[in-house]
């Protein structure tokens, strides 16, 4: 069966509390607000504690993430244009999370997996370009330095986003060995097609003056870049991250410890560059080539997985980082199905992912659930997973959620998801209720974005509205006083927009950011200090 939500509307609520929110609420409201009980769904007997479960050899962790994926763009979420063999059968044999959030762009969403925090916490609401002088904190614990302590071998494979600078990258950070992209493909300086073209390769901190002084697309390993990635160069390396992916699952398959690998595709971030054995074969141009490609490499994976005998001590999860891009061409873009808005948006199509758990004999085979989650809660499930706890030195937004991906518990410990765009937080949602209280972008393609400074809170119930269409506020009143209440607490927190909060951390910040060249065309040491003059 099906794992369904229940989620009350406030994280803590006494019973005179409930009584009286009750009493303001209309019939509707009522109605719903009993249906999300914990006491509707409830089994008449307690599950058992997830530690049983979790007896036995730490699991192996993969964690595939794809970019700029839309909610719709895959066979298990209702693509009907894109063919996903791989995912089709992740999900057949484990459990889809339809209710799974990220953040709406590359950089914020990334340190969310790798930090359990919002971003604006760790002070990377926006993305950071080549040659930024902010990246992730040292002082932040990574879900693969925690792993680490636990007695994992890690490895990122992919793009990073988290910071070019050597303090930032992910050898820094917990992770052995990396290879991949540090940012995104169309983040090429000089010597890129089409760099000239793209504002933001062509600043890097103080004194740019508009000069030209990023390197070309880097592919770096560990902490070298290793090649220059052209355009030709950039079909192969989805199947170069794909083999590397395996050929570090083999090598750590007898290796007597357990392992942790971070796959994070380029794919579908455009520029689009499906490899060659699939350009041109999908039934939705090249975009949904792309698409195929991630596919086949799930299998992949997965096989390899299967192949080794280590599916029974092996968890993974799939997902995407943000929302589908929206470009004018239709073959040129994802889509988010059911949902409204993209990235670059905090509607539930910018944030809301097609996320996909395996572990066969431990979560739940061919279910679904709709329990709220999301990717600030991978890091303490991941320890929770290897027997580890989350210092306490750092304060994190993430819950473990380990019972629910066991099929142990209907819903998350976590009542509340607070949608940030950049500094600002747009929206709030617990149970079923979100409450917007900024104007949000629908990021459609050649509409531009007016915010109104008159905007009035829109109240939209997700479970019978997911399209976020109609806007219940009027009728519930009750319920935007309590969701208020809760922006009014993360004002203390973080704060809700540009002013920061107590609960913000710095980043890491370097003085005199420097690129990552192939050492044969690093700029003389005169041209880098000139910049800085």
């Amino acid at each position: 069966m099906p794992i369904m939500p229940t989620m009350p509307i406030m994280p803590t609520m006494t019973t005179s509390s409930k009584l009286l929110l009750l009493g303001g609420l209309g019939a509707a409201a009522i109605s719903a607000l009993q249906l999300f009980s914990p006491s509707a769904l409830c089994a008449d007997a307690p599950p058992p504690p997830p530690d049983a479960a979790l007896a036995g050899a730490k699991p192996n962790i993969i964690y595939i993430l794809a970019d700029d994926m839309g909610y719709a763009d895959i066979g298990p979420f209702g693509s009907k244009k894109n063919r996903t063999p791989n995912l089709d059968r992740m999900a057949a044999e484990g459990l889809k999370l339809s209710c799974f959030y990220a953040a709406s762009l590359c950089t914020p969403s990334r340190v969310q997996n790798m930090t359990g925090c919002y971003a604006k916490r760790v002070s990377l609401p926006n993305v950071i370009g080549p040659m930024s002088p902010v990246g992730i904190s040292s002082r932040e614990h990574t879900v693969a330095e925690l792993l680490k302590a636990q007695g994992y071998a890690t490895a990122c494979i992919g793009k990073w986003h988290l910071g070019d600078q050597p303090a930032f990258l992910p050898t820094k950070h917990g992770f052995d060995s990396y290879f991949g992209l540090p940012y995104s493909n169309d983040m090429g300086g000089h010597g890129n097609a089409g760099a000239n073209a793209n504002p933001g390769a062509r600043r890097a901190g103080k004194g740019g003056g508009g000069r030209d002084v990023h390197p070309p697309l880097p592919l770096v390993r560990d902490t070298k870049a290793i090649e220059v990635v052209t355009d030709e160069g950039q079909d192969l390396l989805e199947e170069r991250y794909t083999q590397a992916a395996v050929k570090f699952i083999r090598e750590q398959a007898g290796a007597g410890h357990p392992f942790f690998l971070y796959l994070a595709h380029t794919a579908v971030h455009k520029p689009l560059h499906p490899g060659p054995n699939f350009k041109g074969k999908s039934a939705n141009g090249v975009y949904g080539d792309w698409v195929e490609e991630i596919d086949w490499s799930v299998g992949q994976v997965m096989d390899t997985v299967r192949e080794l005998g280590l599916s029974e001590n092996t968890f993974v999860i799939y997902s995407s980082d943000n929302g589908p891009y929206q470009l004018a061409s239709p073959d040129m873009g994802g889509e988010a199905g059911p949902l409204r808005g993209a990235k670059g948006g905090t509607f539930e199509g910018g944030v809301r992912e097609p996320t996909i758990a395996w572990w066969p004999g431990k979560v739940p085979a061919g279910a679904t659930t709709d329990a709220m989650l999301g990717n600030i809660d991978l890091l303490p499930t991941f320890v929770k997973f290897a027997g580890g706890t989350v210092p306490t030195d750092n304060k994190i937004d993430g819950v473990d959620i380990s019972p629910v991906l066991l099929g142990q518990a209907k819903e998350s410990t976590r009542k509340v998801q607070y949608y940030f765009q950049s500094n600002t937080l747009e929206a709030v949602r617990s149970g079923p209720w979100k409450l917007a209280v900024v104007t949000q972008n629908d990021r459609k393609q050649g509409i531009p974005f007016k915010p109104d400074p008159n905007f009035v809170p829109h109240l939209y119930n997700l479970e019978t509205d997911i399209g976020e269409r109609h806007d219940v506020a009027a009728k519930n009143p009750e319920v935007v006083k309590q969701l208020l209440g809760l922006v009014a607490a993360m004002e203390k927190e973080l704060g809700v927009k540009s002013k920061l909060g107590p609960g913000v951390r710095a980043p890491g910040r370097v003085e005199r950011p420097v690129g990552l060249w192939v050492a044969s065309q690093r700029p003389p040491e005169e041209l880098i200090v000139a910049f800085y003059d």
